[in-house]
């Protein structure tokens, strides 16, 4: 049984990596990496607006990086340090782009801590503010006070 198992997972293998090297897919691959440099906002291989000034020599360079052999990261390498990095359809992981995939998330974490120990903050001091028991009665002299203190604040009347 475990003869079999061994053998369907080396038939996978082989069946999903039989034509990962195919220059072919390759620059299929990669060209939906890339965005055509002309403005459109498409990906390389289909920017398809008439007559655009960039794709074919991009295409025709791209052609030429795959012929060559050149692995996928170094080809990305290549058009990001050539055109920039609005070039490529996804950030390449690494250096600032792992920072600039990082930062948002760890912001909101951040945030959301900050949020709760605010609340936390404000709860505790609620429940220290809290009267311990029943207000107790207040006395007639309180009264006359409170009474006092309202006439002479009376507004309007």
């Amino acid at each position: 049984m475990l003869r079999r198992l061994a053998q369907l997972a080396l038939l996978a293998t082989i069946i999903f990596t039989m034509g990962a090297d195919n220059p072919a897919t390759r620059f299929e691959r990669v060209g939906h990496k890339l965005m055509c440099t002309c403005g459109c906002a498409e990906m390389l291989l289909e920017c398809n607006h008439v007559g655009c000034p960039d794709s074919p020599a991009l295409i025709a360079m791209l052609h030429s990086e795959v012929d060559a052999g050149q692995a996928e990261p170094a080809i990305l390498a290549f058009f990001a340090a050539k055109y920039g990095a609005t070039v490529l359809a996804a950030p390449l992981r690494g250096g600032f782009d792992n920072v600039a995939w990082i930062v948002p998330f760890a912001i909101f974490i951040l945030g959301l801590i900050g949020v709760v120990l605010v609340l936390k903050l404000w709860q505790r001091r609620h429940a220290m503010l809290a009267p311990a028991g029943p207000l107790p009665t207040p006395t007639p002299a309180e009264d006359a006070l409170r009474n006092r203190i309202r006439d002479e604040t009376r507004y309007g009347e």
